[in-house]
């Protein structure tokens, strides 16, 4: 058996999270706890990758709709679009009203139901929406919002997959990362992306820098209370719920973002 290294962590984070060509060398529980544990460092990249093209775009002329546009792009295409199936198939799957087993057996159908749809067209509206607000304000809030959302995203990934919280099913990414990291780990992480966000608002102001932590401090609350409701609506947790957990999480540090201009 090949010996285990402190990049299986991050090639798990960045094989399964991304769709970057990282070859993933162990599937076991080790790695997923050290992949899980670098979630928000794969979250860094997609966000530079999101602001960077933002940023790129309005230095050529292109307005804040297109930049805020492709900043909401970029994400979705290096994860495949999986985050958002994600939220479509949960928001199917709590919508459907029906037992544990039928509404995961909706989650793993390939279309998309009208709760799905609805609320997939909602987030990506809100999601465009706030980044457009923000780099019509200035590049540099709008680039400071891309990166947090992204990296906030998946530190809810990180908390999601603590001890205790269970798998929906045997199978399946949700198996495979649910109850894999230890709660003090978990908030080993979570303090310095909550600080670091907070230093990096600060290179606008001071009160750029409390607003850039509390909007991870929601995120993260509002990714929570999503997280209980499947658990209790589902048993567990799914690849679908973790997708869910991350555009909530997204989501919810863009808007808090864009209030008290």
């Amino acid at each position: 058996m090949r010996k285990s290294s402190p990049l299986d962590g991050l090639r798990f984070a960045f094989g399964t999270l991304t769709v970057l060509p990282v070859r993933v060398h162990r599937w076991d529980r080790a790695a997923a706890r050290g992949g899980m544990l670098n979630a928000p460092v794969a979250g860094l990249v997609v966000g530079l990758c999101a602001a960077g093209l933002g940023l790129l775009l309005l230095a050529l002329g292109a307005g804040p709709l297109l930049a805020a546009i492709a900043s909401v792009a970029v994400p979705a295409a290096l994860t495949r679009g999986l985050h958002l199936d994600g939220l479509a198939d949960t928001a199917d799957g709590l919508g459907s009203g029906k037992p544990a087993e039928d509404a995961l057996r909706i989650m793993k159908q390939s279309d998309i139901g009208p709760f799905g749809v609805i609320t997939l067209v909602l987030t990506v509206l809100a999601q465009v929406a706030v980044l457009a607000q923000l780099y019509g304000d200035s590049c540099t809030r709008g680039a400071l919002a891309a990166v947090v959302s992204a990296v906030t995203a998946r530190l809810a990934l990180t908390l999601a997959a603590r001890t205790g919280v269970p798998a929906a099913r045997p199978e399946g990414l949700g198996a495979a990362v649910a109850g894999v990291v230890p709660v003090g780990g978990a908030l080993s992480v979570a303090l310095p992306v909550v600080s670091a966000a907070a230093a990096w608002g600060a290179v606008t102001g001071p009160y750029e820098a409390v607003r850039a932590a509390t909007a991870v401090l929601l995120a993260l609350g509002t990714a929570e209370l999503l997280l209980r409701r499947c658990v209790r609506r589902f048993g567990g947790v799914t690849g679908d719920v973790f997708g869910a957990l991350a555009e909530t999480a997204a989501t919810t540090a863009l808007v808090v973002l864009s209030l008290g201009r």
